[in-house]
């Protein structure tokens, strides 16, 4: 080998070396300053005092997290911006090393060994995280700083919570119901739970379990009927099929009182289920993200079901027609039911509607201020389902507030209700309250956040309590607290990976069971005949006309014989404009029902609209005859007369319309129309008539 080859391998070799300890040094270095830095900065945190332009968003000083919980995400927001780089320190009671890291960002979460060493020795003694603010060119000086203490609780969660994921707004759930998932998992997730039940094209609503978390009750449309509701054993694979779906409509169904079924709940054994029938509620879409409905009842009575014999009846104590008594739950041990109650509103509109969701108008005095609607909290002895003398809760009545939502503690000493100045669900001002089981003195809760809180369940061991809240935003998200054997709670935990981006918490309830022990629900009743019926109806409320004749087209080619199918189907085609459609759907209904009032008043209409005026008046007569205090037939026939010009016929249908239905705006406004018309026919007759005189003379 030549000096000169050697000289060039060794030369390259140097400048490989020189590369790497040059990087080594660079890396050291910064490091050193690094370090240096941090304690110039923790140096001049201790020699200046704390600033108050700070303040940590989450978690709240004294929060105390379940042992098995993931690593949270530490919030924080200065309130004049001024700092681009953030210390954060994390110091130990014991003497431990302090954990200290820099970041860029307003949020810093612990990686998952600096978690373990917090939770580690917090359980005795808090942690102390610190959030200082700097700039680096001037790292001495803190433009802001603060400090929380957090604790981690010996206690452990211990079970796993089933809830529902939504997409919003709720018109955009309404309308598109397979997007609904139910999810089933620990809190200890480090991503949202497994999906145990999803592409469920029907409403699914309101779920509890038994005690022993071996059976689950919930509300579920099935074959049109809204008072559906599904009871089934839970396994590893748990499937929903029709023997497993009672419906509430069968209670005194021969009443024709309509019967949703809403806020049901099963009794800790699983014998017995309460659910609000012959109920009527106020459910109507808001043009609002953060709070997209607006719902609660206003009539209604407490219906028990036994599954034993298979009995339904009313529970005597919350069965007052003078009231609305709803959102029914029982004691741990099955002794007493909780109920909210209030005077029964009545609203005509609402209550001859078939619909759930409703327009908006109906609630407009709601929605604009001028009525209020304010829940009591009533409880009244079981027995088995004979019931008992109501009597207002203390602490949870007759306080100016609605209050709603109740649940036992699993061990009977406490109730958790929720509180609002209005109504029920989704209320932007409602707190969580608690008060001894006997009622007394209710205490606001710690963990409440500032935008509502709701819907809440005791975990097994009664040492924690999930809700809902939308502190984090509009998409609602699951919060823990701590209760202790004195009822004292701490501050709230936000389950911050329970759930995918843009999606919605809601109904949370822990299960007394293991996370592993449920795989999958499914659902094994879409092939049955009515199914494509129930799917159709549900399309065609939420206003999916096309999406809704195509389904009952299904319906009708699997069951040719259920009438229903071609109501529904006529109904969807008016709505899109296909009244050939209308008039062949109804043809055939009338064959089966010939006395369906509302049926010829939809045939009459397709008639006018095709300018078939005689078929038209015929259909609409057969109607007043079958129903001489119908309005609608009044109206439509009204109108059909003044399309044909005929005004004083037109005038008098309008005329009974409005005596039977003085809020018929639309019969007024058509009459006064009728009214201009004839005069200016007069008008034009006599003018004719005066022309014709002064050319004779």
């Amino acid at each position: 080998m030549s000096a000169i080859l050697l000289k060039r391998i060794s030369m390259d070799i140097f400048k490989r070396n020189y590369f790497i300890l040059f990087s080594i040094f660079i890396f050291f270095l910064f490091q050193g300053c690094h370090q240096t830095g941090k304690k110039k900065i923790i140096h001049a945190w201790e020699q200046s005092g704390t600033p108050v332009n700070l303040m940590i968003k989450y978690p709240r000083n004294g929060t105390l997290f379940p042992p098995e919980i993931t690593a949270p995400t530490i919030i924080w927001k200065e309130k004049v911006y001024k700092s681009t780089l953030w210390l954060i320190l994390v110091e130990f009671c014991n003497g431990e090393k302090p954990i200290i890291e820099f970041t860029e960002e307003t949020t810093w979460q612990p990686d998952p060994e600096q978690w373990e060493r917090i939770k580690a020795n917090s359980t005795n003694t808090g942690v102390k995280i610190t959030v200082l603010g700097v700039r680096p060119k001037n790292p001495q000086k803190i433009l802001s700083a603060a400090s929380i203490n957090i604790h981690t609780s010996t206690d452990e969660v211990g079970a796993p919570i089933f809830f529902r994921d939504v997409p919003l707004p709720f018109i955009y759930a309404v309308k598109n119901l397979a997007e609904i998932k139910w999810r089933f998992g620990n809190i200890d997730c480090s991503e949202p739970p497994p999906v145990l039940l999803e592409n469920l094209p029907i409403c699914g609503n309101c779920h509890s379990f038994t005690r022993d978390g071996n059976t689950l009750a919930m509300d579920i449309d099935y074959a049109n009927d809204k008072g559906s509701y599904m009871i089934t054993g839970l396994e590893k694979n748990t499937s929903i099929t029709v023997d497993k779906i009672i419906t509430w409509s069968d209670y005194r169904r021969e009443d024709g009182e309509n019967t949703f079924g809403l806020l049901s709940q099963i009794s800790p054994d699983g014998r017995y289920v309460l659910s609000t029938v012959k109920d009527r509620s106020i459910f109507v879409p808001l043009d609002d993200l953060y709070y997209s409905q607006l719902f609660f009842p206003i009539k209604g009575i407490v219906g028990v079901y036994d599954r034993k014999t298979g009995e339904f009846w009313s529970l005597p104590g919350a069965d007052d027609p003078l009231y609305v008594q709803s959102n029914p739950t029982f004691s741990p041990d099955g002794n007493k039911v909780l109920f909210a109650r209030e005077k029964y509103h009545r609203n005509i509109e609402a209550e001859e509607s078939n619909r759930v969701v409703l327009p908006a108008s109906v609630a407009a005095e709601f929605i604009e201020g001028r009525r209020e609607f304010k829940y009591d909290l009533y409880s009244v002895p079981f027995n088995e389902g004979i019931g008992g003398k109501p009597e207002p809760v203390p602490g949870a009545s007759n306080n100016g507030k609605s209050n709603f939502f109740p649940k036992y503690s699993p061990d009977g000493k406490w109730i958790v209700f929720t509180q609002a100045d209005n109504f029920m669900l989704l209320q932007p001002d409602s707190k969580l309250f608690i008060i001894p089981a006997e009622g007394g003195e209710p205490r606001e809760m710690i963990c409440n956040n500032s935008k509502m809180n709701s819907w809440h369940s005791w975990s097994p061991n009664g040492k924690w309590l999930v809700f809902s809240s939308k502190e984090r935003g509009a998409y609602t998200q699951l919060f823990l607290t701590h209760i202790d054997k004195n009822g004292l709670d701490t501050p709230p935990v936000w389950l911050e990976n329970m759930l995918p981006p843009e999606r919605a918490a809601n109904i949370p309830e822990f299960v007394n069971t293991k996370a592993d022990r449920i795989i999958s629900i499914e659902d094994k009743f879409s092939g049955t005949g009515n199914y494509s019926l129930s799917i159709g109806y549900m399309k065609l409320e939420s206003g999916n006309f096309k999406g809704a004749i195509e389904s009952l087209t299904k319906a009708i080619e699997t069951n040719p014989d259920d009438p229903l199918g071609y109501y529904y189907r006529g109904a969807a085609r008016e709505a899109i404009g296909d009244y050939k459609g209308v008039i062949d759907d109804f043809n055939k209904f009338i064959e089966y029902e010939p006395n369906s009032v509302s049926a010829y008043i939809f045939r009459g209409t397709a008639f006018v609209q095709k300018k078939d005026y005689e078929n038209a008046v015929r259909d609409f007569n057969k109607a007043i005859k079958l129903d001489p205090d119908d309005d609608l037939a009044y109206y439509n026939r009204g109108y059909a007369y003044l399309d044909q010009g005929k005004y004083i016929e037109a005038i008098e249908d309008f005329k009974k319309a409005l005596i039977l239905n003085p809020k018929n705006k639309a019969a007024r406004a058509n009459k006064m129309s009728a009214e201009q018309k004839l005069l200016q026919t007069a008008e034009k007759e006599i003018k004719d008539t005066s022309g014709i005189e002064s050319y004779k003379e």
